[in-house]
């Protein structure tokens, strides 16, 4: 059974205590040993992604990889997941789209973006993760501090909703992210160049200007900086379709 309350509570606390100043690479071996088949990987295939991934295909190249194909992602986000697994040896990437009843009822002209950004991301993004995340014990996400916002607060192991949390980049700042990166000739995604340092679906992402924050691209002009599936909630998410 999945953790819950304060049991999750505590374990998450006694890990953070223990894996506050660790590697990445070591955060990683602790969160696999200690949820084994129950851990999975929830990556978006973006900018900084490939450094996580490749740390993971050196310890288990069997992990679980969850990637959000929210119907909206830039075609060359598409194409770096498949390139970029294939490269790590990845076995086990799942790709989580959003039911067709919630699109068809909610969505049919693919604009909900426009009007309802958080109604837009729960569809694609929070339910179809929510469903993946069933059974799932430990998640292991590419959170960084030096992303900022509510990121600037971020421990290494935290308490999820239903699960204990890791954040194994938390600490590494962005140099740090490159280097690594550079010394494991890792591929960028297509889009950095073009000045994209978070890349998200794109209606909602756009390049930034030098000096800006990384993430100042996601959901720009509004007061929007989480997609909603790393946000607390006091409820579950909304089920717009039918069971999951």
């Amino acid at each position: 059974m999945p953790y819950e309350g304060a049991e999750v509570m505590s374990e998450a606390a006694e890990l953070n205590a223990r894996l506050r100043d660790a590697e990445p690479q070591a955060i990683l071996r602790a969160a696999i040993e200690r949820f084994g088949d129950k851990v999975a990987l929830v990556s978006s295939f973006g900018a900084e992604s490939a450094v996580l991934l490749h740390m993971a295909a050196q310890i288990d190249p069997n992990i679980t990889v969850l990637f959000l194909d929210t119907g909206m992602l830039f075609g060359q986000t598409l194409d770096y997941r498949k390139q970029l697994a294939a490269r790590l040896g990845l076995t086990d990437v799942r790709d989580l789209r959003p039911q067709f009843q919630d699109l068809a009822v909610h969505d049919p002209s693919a604009d909900l973006w426009k009007s309802d950004t958080n109604a837009c991301c729960n569809i694609r993004k929070v339910l179809p993760l929510d469903r993946a995340l069933a059974g799932i014990e430990g998640w292991i996400t590419g959170r960084k501090r030096f992303h900022g916002g509510d990121r600037l607060r971020l421990q290494v192991v935290e308490q999820g909703e239903h699960q204990v949390k890791f954040n194994p980049l938390a600490n590494w700042s962005k140099a740090q992210i490159e280097a690594y990166a550079a010394e494991h000739d890792l591929p960028a995604h297509p889009l950095v160049a073009f000045g994209y340092p978070s890349i998200g679906c794109w209606p909602c992402t756009q390049p930034v200007q030098d000096g800006e924050d990384v993430r100042a691209g996601r959901w720009a002009g509004s007061q929007k900086t989480e997609c909603g599936i790393h946000t607390p909630r006091a409820e579950p998410p909304i089920e717009v379709g039918g069971d999951i």
